[in-house]
């Protein structure tokens, strides 16, 4: 094999590898960075070639055991092309995902304290929060609650809050670390609760007397948004960003295009990446930048059907729920086009 192809392959390869941890990565964000795909911790070459396919082993090391990988040529360029596609396709960022995220769940999340009672481990409880203005979140604890008496002896804590339309490990969910402590004026409480009651109008048990606001001030932050997507930001990146607007809304838009116009996405992916043909495209989240969506598909040389999630990006930033209704239109008409050529 000449030095042409094989520095070819390598770069094909390398994509591809990259394409495992970079499909869902935003430039400057702090996340996890994955060992070089040709070396081994012997520091020889691991790489394998066929004439029919590309195999890549890896020595077993600590950790998870990684099987090999056999591509098809043909499957082995479309990675290619997905991962150059998914690294250009705009993103709202990290620290504007999270506080999305934060902004727009549920309003429920595990919080874990430092046990008061069993000392040595850690409490955990399903709790109602609520974010201010800065993304700090607002609690209204019962002075029996263990919870309540735990950060009354050690304000330390975590909460832990899934995306509202979170079903798996697909899914963002983020780690809020920091202190959680009674808010101390009754101005502030006043507020806090105004924030609350917004979030959860049927509190009312925010009036009973033993109830108390407490508010947390968060130091560290550790978020997943998915398949290989992990990293943290800095609590004043999550203060600075602001919510998208778009998200909001953009669940109803996506079970809108679920329920009834699946075939619409399809054909969207099919478009915007060329070869990309998969059976079932799920949208799980909508923004201003575009959309994240779930797609099953079977790869070349393969009987096995597999899962995975990728960015559908808008040709421009969405500004209100009619301009999106209006790219989604142009993006179908597109796609349509495209495929009578």
């Amino acid at each position: 094999m000449s030095s042409t192809i094989m520095k070819n392959n390598n770069a094909l390869i390398t994509k591809i590898l990259l394409s495992l941890c970079v499909l869902h990565s935003v430039p400057g964000a702090r996340g996890f960075t994955p060992a070089s795909p040709f070396k081994t911790h012997h520091g020889q070459n691991n790489l394998i070639r066929s004439s029919t396919t590309t195999t890549l082993n890896y020595h077993k090391a600590a950790g998870h055991a990684m099987p090999a990988i056999k591509l098809d040529p043909e499957e082995a360029k479309l990675q290619a092309n997905l991962a150059e596609h998914q690294q250009n396709a705009p993103r709202l960022g990290w620290a504007t995902d999270i506080r999305t995220l934060v902004q727009y769940n549920h309003g429920f999340a595990v919080m874990s304290t430092i046990s008061k009672s069993d000392p040595g481990f850690p409490g955990g409880s399903v709790v109602g929060f609520a974010p201010d203005v800065d993304g700090r979140p607002v609690f209204c604890f019962s002075g029996m609650s263990t919870h309540t008496q735990d950060l009354l002896a050690d304000p330390k804590c975590s909460v832990t809050i899934a995306a509202k339309e979170f079903k798996g490990a697909a899914d963002g969910r983020v780690n809020l670390m920091g202190t959680c402590k009674l808010v101390p004026t009754a101005e502030d409480r006043e507020a806090c609760k105004e924030i609350y009651r917004k979030k959860h109008p049927g509190a009312f048990w925010t009036d009973f007397g033993d109830f108390n606001w407490f508010r947390m001030e968060i130091e560290k932050i550790r978020f997943v948004g998915g398949f290989a997507r992990a990293g943290s930001v800095t609590p004043e990146e999550y203060k600075d960003a602001k919510p998208d607007a778009i998200s909001e809304f953009g669940m109803q838009i996506a079970s809108h295009m679920n329920d009834d116009h699946q075939e619409a996405t399809i054909a969207m992916i099919s478009n915007e990446i060329p070869g990309m043909e998969v059976k079932e495209a799920m949208i799980t989240s909508v923004d201003a930048l575009g959309m994240y969506v779930k797609v099953t598909r079977t790869p070349r040389a393969s009987d096995q059907p597999q899962q995975s999630k990728l960015r559908l990006p808008f040709p421009r930033p969405a500004t209100d729920r009619k301009d999106v209704r209006t790219i989604i239109v142009e993006m179908t008409q597109a796609a349509a086009a495209a495929a009578e050529k």
